[in-house]
């Protein structure tokens, strides 16, 4: 959660969509507000809300929000 953190003070305005594995994972008010306006589930691990979409369908749900007038910020993942 450091890494995810770090990215987030950085942007703050903007739905992060937090890349881990096969899924964009979005967390905390994120994850609330974006399960509310996708219909997605709501799920917890520990005292993190969370949420999340498929990489391969994320443009789909990126594109709702920005229809939304949502700003969105997508960490990837990178192998060193």
């Amino acid at each position: 959660m450091k890494q995810y953190f770090s990215i987030k003070n950085q942007y703050k305005d903007e739905v992060l969509f937090f890349r881990l594995g096969d899924f964009y994972e979005m967390f905390f008010d994120d994850a609330i507000e974006v399960a509310k306006l996708l219909n997605l589930t709501l799920t917890q691990r520990g005292d993190v809300p969370m949420c999340g979409v498929p990489y391969h369908a994320a443009k789909v749900y990126i594109a709702r929000l920005l229809r939304l007038g949502k700003k969105i910020a997508i960490c990837e993942q990178i192998s060193l």
